[in-house]
């Protein structure tokens, strides 16, 4: 298995090997060492918009100007796992497209998600999403 080091973001943000994650948002100011770290922890590279397969984990990278972040998450849970979840990576306070934590907070319940953890990635900082645990079918 590959490891990552100590306290890297892909570790920080719970990424293991065989994870399926994609990833949408990506922009020329996108943290390409995370990407990196997240590509050699989950052992592949990430897909992207157009990846038709069941996916773990979504990475979004997100900024203020990006549009509808309601929208964006509706897209982003179509794929998803049942057990799967979001991370929504904007950039920290004080930062060019700095998106405020509480419009996060506001739209993950719209979008069906409710928020559980957040995690600080040096200039980025990162809203986990998860999906409610009755959203599975039961018989």
């Amino acid at each position: 298995m590959v490891s990552a080091t100590e306290g890297s973001g892909a570790q920080k943000l719970g990424f293991t090997s065989g994870l399926v994650v994609q990833e949408l948002g990506w922009d020329e100011d996108t943290d390409d060492d995370l990407r990196a770290d997240i590509e050699e922890v989950i052992g592949s590279e990430m897909l992207d918009e157009d990846a038709d397969d069941v996916i773990d984990v979504v990475v979004l990278w997100w900024r203020e100007d990006d549009g509808d972040l309601v929208d964006a998450l509706m897209d982003a849970i179509t794929p998803l796992a049942d057990d799967g979840y979001v991370w929504v990576i904007s950039p920290k306070t004080g930062s060019d497209g700095y998106v405020d934590p509480s419009e996060i907070a506001e739209a993950a319940p719209t979008a069906g998600l409710t928020q559980t953890s957040v995690a600080s990635l040096g200039q980025w900082s990162a809203a986990r999403l998860v999906q409610p645990k009755s959203r599975g079918k039961r018989a």
